[in-house]
C-alpha cells in the first residue's frame, strides 16, 4: 500500500523526492551511523537522538499495545519507508504508478 501511494503523496515531485530521502536519512539513519563513529561526542549525539525520537514515539506504541521496545525500530521503519518510496517513484517513471489489482492507477 506504501509503495502504490508514496509518490503520489508527494505529487510526482522528484525534488520533493529528494527532499523526503535527505529529511529520513539526517532525522532516523545520521543518529543511529553516529553510534558507528567511534568519537565520543558524536557517538553521545546519537545516542541522545535516538533516545529522544524514541521518547517521542513511546506513547503511540503504548496506545497499540506494543512492548515499548518498538520505540527503537525508528531507524528500521525510515529505511524501510525509503525503499517503498523510491519503489513508488520508480513504478510511476514505469508508467505502472499505483498498480492495483492488475489495473494502473496513478500513471
Amino acid at each position: 500500500m506504501i509503495s502504490r501511494t508514496a509518490f503520489a503523496e508527494l505529487r510526482h515531485s522528484y525534488l520533493l523526492l529528494a527532499a523526503t530521502l535527505l529529511g529520513l536519512f539526517i532525522t532516523y539513519l545520521l543518529p543511529a551511523a553516529l553510534l558507528l563513529s567511534g568519537d565520543p561526542p558524536r557517538v553521545f549525539l546519537g545516542v541522545a537522538a535516538l533516545l529522544l525520537m524514541s521518547l517521542c514515539y513511546l506513547p503511540m506504541v503504548r496506545f497499540y499495545g506494543l512492548s515499548p521496545l518498538w520505540s527503537l525500530c525508528l531507524p528500521l521503519i525510515a529505511i524501510f519507508y525509503s525503499g517503498a518510496v523510491i519503489h513508488s517513484a520508480v513504478q510511476f517513471a514505469r508508467g505502472l504508478g499505483g498498480k492495483w489489482k492488475g489495473r494502473v492507477q496513478d500513471g
